[in-house]
């Protein structure tokens, strides 16, 4: 969304050119896989309530967004409102009941722009909704997600653009440090019909060193470390959504006499899945140098905040663990995580789903310790128990043999 832009790709990706923009048709690099529904909305309120406040607040203000937009995001039911036919509306008017100020003067426009910051974000998985998309000139309708405050430092991740001007072609797009604003690294499919006529299905698949954008389930763009030519990837961290109805702006243009106003954006669903790991490895056991006993999952029971234990090592999936490309490890589906996302002294070890963050990643190294890399602390027995159910927790790598772990 912080635009203007100009689209770019490097060479590593094949891709072909589909009416000026770039359309990928395939890298060699496996999907991700796709797990349970972690997060939704329906959006089946009753006809003019306003938008579910446990899951979405708004953005307010027309300061121009860095985009010199002409809009003032307001949070009235006029701009953002149920329809009461499983719809969210977001609805751009040529209106100023209020007499709001924009940064050019008195405000001509107001629309809606609302987040999931604060109420949910997620490292990974599919983001999708079904939208049917306003029209006209200098008209901007987008679904995007943002890593944070610190932009581009913290990364952007267009899901869905689309600029009046070009009523057939979506746009997707990545920005992040190097490679912000008019250097976003995108691409986007033209269709045969205005995207407004209809709704149309726009996601992303997201996983480790991989974004994979689809227009109604057929993949057009996908991003990699490799096409940022040299520049950071920052997309290992969760993100939070954005839907918003823009109105002009350096990229669009503004609205002329072919304008028309209102123009409302319909939203049937956003729903988020998980990611789960496409090449879980070969799962072994993690022994204990103290004790000779296994990691282990309690019961054989893999529920989240499972504390894990050591146990007699019994060759039983409850004690086999994978590690991954993504730096997990992981048993019967779930991953070892320090609790809480904590990294202190004490700081128990479990069983979470896996979702992308810090507190699950884990390496064994060559002198058998094995170290959550966010904390720099070394999974260890506690109080050197040596019996069945020892709990784990992370601790200051010491060498000592409570801390020291051999595959089996």
């Amino acid at each position: 969304m912080r635009k203007p832009r100009l689209l770019l790709m490097a060479a590593a990706v094949l891709v072909t050119l589909t009416s000026g923009l770039v359309t990928v048709t395939g890298s060699g690099r496996a999907e991700a896989a796709i797990g349970p529904v972690t997060w939704s909305d329906e959006f089946n309120g009753a006809s003019g309530s306003s938008i579910d406040g446990s899951k979405w607040k708004f953005d307010t203000g027309g300061g121009g967004w860095g985009n010199n937009e002409l809009e003032y995001y307001t949070n009235s039911t006029r701009n953002v409102y149920q329809d009461g036919q499983g719809h969210l509306a977001i609805t751009a008017r040529k209106e100023n009941p209020s007499n709001l100020q924009c940064h050019y003067g008195t405000c001509q426009y107001t629309s809606g722009r609302i987040l999931t910051a604060d109420k949910f974000s997620q490292a990974y998985g599919r983001f999708e909704a079904s939208i049917k998309i306003p029209k006209g000139q200098g008209i901007w309708p987008a679904f995007w997600m943002l890593g944070g405050g610190d932009w581009p430092n913290t990364g952007e991740i267009d899901i869905m653009e689309n600029i009046g001007k070009e009523p057939n072609t979506v746009h997707g797009t990545v920005h992040g440090p190097g490679y912000s604003g008019s250097g976003g690294i995108g691409g986007g499919r033209t269709i045969g019909a205005p995207l407004g006529d209809a709704f149309h299905n726009y996601r992303v698949d997201w996983s480790p060193n991989l974004i994979v954008w689809y227009l109604d389930g057929s993949e057009y763009f996908r991003v990699t470390p490799a096409n940022l030519n040299g520049n950071r990837w920052v997309y290992d961290h969760p993100f939070f959504m954005i839907l918003n109805v823009a109105v002009g702006g350096y990229w669009p243009g503004n609205p002329d006499g072919s304008s028309s106003f209102p123009q409302t954006m319909l939203v049937d669903y956003v729903r988020v899945s998980a990611w789960t790991n496409d090449n879980p490895g070969t799962g072994t056991a993690l022994k204990s140098g103290l004790s000779g006993r296994c990691i282990d999952i309690p019961g054989a029971n893999p529920v989240d905040a499972a504390a894990l234990q050591t146990y007699d090592c019994n060759g039983t999936a409850a004690q086999q663990w994978s590690a991954n490309g993504d730096g997990t490890m992981r048993a019967m589906g779930k991953c070892m995580d320090a609790a809480a996302a904590g990294t202190a002294n004490g700081t128990r070890i479990q069983l979470y789903t896996c979702n992308g963050t810090a507190a699950q990643r884990f390496t064994l190294n060559s002198a058998g310790d094995l170290v959550n890399p966010a904390s720099g602390r070394c999974v260890d027995v506690v109080d050197r128990n040596t019996a069945n159910g020892a709990l784990l927790q992370l601790w200051d790598c010491t060498g000592a043999s409570n801390q020291k772990w051999t595959r089996a």
